[in-house]
């Protein structure tokens, strides 16, 4: 259901090169010794929350920080591999911010706000010599200088890297200087809590709700704001490259509090996955998109060798040269291997869908360094890509030195995600959502190697700033009991919502039911989507969650460590998300980046965009349980972007 409402955006007056500078100029400061007076509660550990919890106690706030793992060094961002983007322009090769701002642009299917991308563009550039400061061990030229490497969407090089690792070390970096700020004493830090609910007071975020997950007891938490950096809501598919502990569970009851949730819809699949094993896998892993800068995508030109294939009759370093179809090259000369993650995925899609699959389900395509190390040497493969390698082979019990490694689609990242302004602050006064957890940067896809860049501009040098907007007035606002009516009441509807859940004793396993879940997204909202199927799963999602809450067994006791109650409160939200992901991609009807309606395309199988009828973000608004939602729209205005058909053939 769509309603009319003004949404704003916030977007500073000017032109768009100079709307950051005069944000900042313009801006409320609050000073040093009022800082101290105000708490700000940060959920997550990742790249984003780690780098804005340390920020905020590096300026002087009193900062609470919530961890679900035994550490912050255990979050998801951990597992980012190829690198993180930046306009340096170090190759001098054309790079600049306007390129990096207009690719990001473009990769994202004209599909994301102008002022937004042009700031993360516009700060990239300060987040390596951030990072660079605090040690991170880029890889480096022979002369010294940090090297760079090409991704999807890009014909520049512009991806810094620290060999296939780059995640675990920019986290290491963003830990220690959080760790910094929790021995000065200005970062507490809560490891394996989760946040289970927000707490509002008259008309504002002034706390949480947390489960201590070692004791089971349930917390409350208040401060002046809340900042919330909890990833994104992929793990809603069951099988995506995300950690079993990534969930979208935070920013959901944020949205059932009021906050808008955008363009939910908008989900990635990436190209270069280990394909599915078996029926008792629980994750998928990702091989690096900095692999497809010297690896070769191909499949058999013949159906018959990719049937001998598929067989065990035939190896494919059997098939001749003239006999493989390089049809990532073939269809888009200028990029070729280097198209952004969309248009590789449904090409290989399209390549398994017509028959040329190679393992034996037929979901599969080859990745091939043949070419690379006849070109360069093993030896200059193995340092860029050795570990990557290694991951490979423990995994898939094969040399990808000799064979090809096989590859195919899953689901990795979300660009929806709770709905904010330019200020990165939701539409719930002083609720603030960073990195993967917003929505704002991506549009409907998300280059290769910008999750990281947006998660650290975020947390580094964007909410610093912008939080102080809002808290400049807040100097005055006592702290917050915790023995308010309103914590009372949040935490006795967790309580509920935990006992109702512990006395189902069902029959099923949170597994069980989770694996059906996945089933229902990836076939009904999942590569390819229809406004039948889309009907369909909206229709299988509602039955899926009655046979949840009448069906699932959670073993153990509510007060006590109960990995089988985290995982049923999560999943209960993710049924939910996955419907509203469907209402949002049934009510889209054009097909952009990740969001591909199979009745929008081309002749040649490409996305089909309605610029005239859908060029807005969907801001969905929770209308209260068993209720359809409603939509409001938020115009995607361009003043420096032409939108254009995306072309990477040219």
């Amino acid at each position: 259901m769509t309603d009319t409402k003004e949404i704003d955006s916030k977007i500073p007056k000017g032109p768009l090169a100079q709307k950051w500078t005069n944000y900042k100029s313009h801006q409320k400061l609050v000073n040093p010794a009022n800082k101290r007076r105000l708490d700000v509660i940060v959920v997550g550990t990742g790249l984003a929350g780690a780098s804005a919890a340390a920020s905020f106690g590096e300026l002087g706030f009193n900062v609470l920080n919530f961890c679900i793992q035994d550490s912050p060094r255990r979050a998801h961002s951990i597992a980012a591999q190829g690198g993180i983007n930046a306009a340096k322009n170090y190759q001098n090769d054309g790079d600049s911010v306007y390129r990096l701002f207009y690719d990001t642009i473009k990769g994202g299917d004209y599909r994301a706000r102008e002022a937004n991308v042009y700031r993360l563009a516009e700060v990239s550039n300060e987040i390596i010599d951030q990072c660079v400061a605090q040690g991170v061990p880029f890889a480096r030229e022979y002369g010294g200088l940090l090297d760079n490497r090409s991704f999807g969407g890009a014909q520049v090089s512009r991806t810094f890297y620290a060999r296939g690792q780059t995640g675990q070390q920019l986290l290491l970096g963003a830990y220690s200087a959080l760790s910094r700020q929790v021995a000065k004493g200005s970062v507490k830090l809560y490891n394996r809590h989760e946040m289970l609910d927000l707490v509002i007071i008259d008309g504002r975020a002034r706390g949480i709700i947390a489960r201590n997950l070692i004791t089971g007891k349930i917390e409350r938490y208040s401060a002046h704001a809340v900042v919330i950096a909890t990833g994104g809501y992929g793990n809603t598919f069951f099988l995506s490259t995300n950690a079993m502990a990534s969930n979208g569970s935070a920013a959901w009851q944020c949205y059932k509090k009021g906050a808008y949730f955008a363009n939910p819809c908008m989900a990635q699949i990436h190209p270069t996955c280990i394909p599915v094993h078996g029926e008792f896998q629980s994750k998928l892993t990702l091989m690096s998109e900095s692999l497809r800068n010297d690896g070769r995508i191909w499949v058999p030109k013949k159906l018959e060798d990719a049937k001998a294939i598929r067989e065990g009759k035939l190896k494919p370093t059997q098939i001749k040269e003239e006999d493989r179809d390089y049809y990532l090259e073939r269809r888009y000369p200028a990029f070729g291997n280097l198209v952004p993650r969309d248009v590789a995925s449904r090409a290989a899609k399209e390549r398994c869908d017509a028959g040329f699959g190679v393992n034996a389900s037929g979901l599969a395509v080859y990745l091939d360094f043949a070419d690379a190390i006849q070109r360069l040497g093993k030896d200059v493969v193995e340092q860029k890509y050795g570990n990557l390698f290694q991951m490979y082979e423990k995994i898939v019990d094969d040399n990808p030195y000799e064979t090809p490694m096989m590859i195919y689609p899953a689901i990795h990242y979300t660009m929806g995600g709770i709905w904010v302004d330019y200020e990165l602050m939701t539409s719930i006064p002083g609720l603030f959502a960073i990195g993967e957890a917003n929505f704002s940067d991506h549009g409907a896809n998300r280059l290769g190697a910008s999750a990281l860049m947006q998660g650290l501009a975020d947390g580094y040098f964007v909410i610093p700033y912008t939080i102080q907007n809002y808290l400049a007035d807040q100097i005055q606002v006592p702290r917050f009991s915790t023995d308010s009516k309103e914590f009372e009441e949040a935490e006795k509807a967790v309580k509920d919502k935990i006992n109702r859940l512990m006395n189902v004793k069902g029959n099923e396993s949170v597994d069980s039911l989770h694996k059906r879940l996945g089933h229902i997204m990836w076939e009904h909202v999942g590569m390819g989507r229809t406004a039948e199927g889309l009907k369909e799963g909206i229709k299988m999602l509602k039955e899926l969650k009655k046979e949840f809450w009448k069906s699932v067994r959670i073993p153990g006791k509510a007060d006590d460590l109960n990995v089988e109650l985290e995982k049923a409160i999560r999943l209960a939200d993710f049924i939910e998300i996955g419907e509203l992901m469907a209402h949002d991609a049934l009510d889209r009807e054009e097909s952009c980046g990740g969001h591909f309606r199979l009745e929008h395309q081309t002749e040649e199988g490409e996305a089909k965009r309605d610029d005239e009828n859908f060029s807005y973000v969907s801001c969905w608004e929770y209308q209260g349980e068993d209720q359809d939602p409603v939509m409001y729209k938020e115009p995607l205005i361009y003043e420096e972007t032409e939108r254009k058909t995306r072309n990477y053939k040219n």
